[in-house]
């Protein structure tokens, strides 16, 4: 439709009615009816310089009715120019979101600017478009809300590279929704999916591990931190229980109950755990290993530690942790949990640097909780 063939299917009334028609609701009509006439015309370039002003007019019109008839007619169009587009997109949200979210006229600069000043409603409508490239997506890891970054995630044509993933851990490592999500997209670089494997459990582990690159083993090793970590939590919930027993016995069943644990659990002072899980691992009563641990002498501790099955190569680390246990037990701080278990962390790590270096690594590979890493330095200088 040529610029002649739209004047002939307008009426000169539709143009006095955008201007000057009597209510909002007509002129938004004729609002509509001039935006679908300019979109279904094959426009010269003085034609469509034409239509451009006559656009303009529209944007400016103080009725949000006619607006929104502008916004909702030419929110696909590439004939919409950028500048107008832009000024529809800071409008109110009836007007500003079908643009957002469709218009082709929106460069990424424009989008980055809208995710950056824009109130949330926008930077999601900004998220949920058909696609992203690299730099909007970085500009919504970066600034945008929760509910963008989970929406632009979902969407397997918005591209995310490693910086903007990186970006999106860094700020919401401990939302599972936002975690599980990025699990699930098609494909995620080496990297990320070695961070993920610490932050996620249950269905979305399994998905990392079977459907995104990442050494087997590593997965494991990371998996199992992951699980360590969660276990500790219960341990100190089954401590105020008074249920320790029990939970060891359920420990061992499930396999769970193994030198890394112990050691993590004697290095954050649950000496009572790790009597229960000892003496589970042995066959015998809390009462005799809990003697043979406490005993004062050199023999009982490596009888028990012996009995338990646990690595010889790790008795002594596990000998300097329980000499750090009874000095400060000795000191009457054992009631205060988080001065003693800051002090149990110093002085084991301190002790342990007696242990051979290969012992050491071992110990500090599977002790990645509790800010050990701080300590990991001085421990090996």
């Amino acid at each position: 439709m040529s610029i002649v063939t739209m004047r002939a299917n307008l009426t000169d009334s539709d143009i006095r009615t955008l201007i000057k028609g009597p209510t909002e609701e007509d002129r938004a009509q004729a609002a509509h009816k001039i935006c679908r006439c300019i979109e279904e015309g094959q426009l010269s370039p003085e034609e469509r310089a034409h239509a451009e002003g006559i656009i303009a007019i529209m944007a400016a019109d103080a009725a949000v009715l006619v607006r929104r008839a502008l916004s909702v007619a030419l929110k696909n169009s590439p004939k919409l120019p950028r500048e107008i587009a832009n000024k529809l997109a800071r409008d109110v949200d009836s007007i500003a979101l079908p643009i957002v979210l469709n218009s082709p006229s929106l460069t990424d600069a424009d989008l980055v600017e809208i995710v950056r000043a824009c109130p949330p409603a926008k930077q999601i409508a900004v998220a949920c478009r058909e696609t992203l490239s690299p730099t909007v997506t970085g500009a919504i890891a970066q600034f945008a809300i929760q509910e963008a970054v989970g929406r632009a995630l979902a969407n397997d044509n918005a591209i995310f590279d490693e910086a903007g993933l990186n970006a999106t851990l860094d700020r919401f490592a401990g939302v599972s929704a936002i975690t599980s999500t990025m699990v699930h997209r098609g494909e995620l670089p080496l990297a990320i999916t070695e961070k993920l494997v610490s932050l996620v459990a249950g269905e979305a582990f399994d998905y990392l591990v079977n459907n995104h690159e990442l050494p087997p083993q590593i997965a494991i090793d990371l998996a199992m931190g992951a699980r360590e970590r969660i276990t500790i939590d219960i341990v100190e919930q089954a401590v105020r229980q008074r249920d320790i027993g029990r939970f060891v016995q359920q420990l061992n069943l499930n396999g769970r109950l193994n030198p890394s644990l112990l050691m993590r659990g004697l290095c954050l002072g649950h000496i009572e755990f790790v009597e229960h899980a000892m003496a589970e691992l042995a066959g015998m009563t809390h009462q005799r290993m809990w003697l043979m641990i406490h005993d004062s002498g050199p023999l009982g501790l490596k009888a028990a530690f012996d009995r338990s099955g646990l690595p010889p190569r790790l008795f002594a680390s596990f000998r300097a942790a329980i000499d750090v246990y009874h000095s400060i037990d000795r000191e009457g701080v054992a009631h205060d949990r988080i001065t003693f278990r800051k002090r149990m962390l110093e002085r084991t790590l301190t002790l342990f640097q007696s242990v051979p270096k290969d012992d050491l690594d071992y110990l500090l590979e599977k002790l990645d909780a509790s800010g050990l890493d701080s300590f990991r330095a001085a421990a090996l200088n």
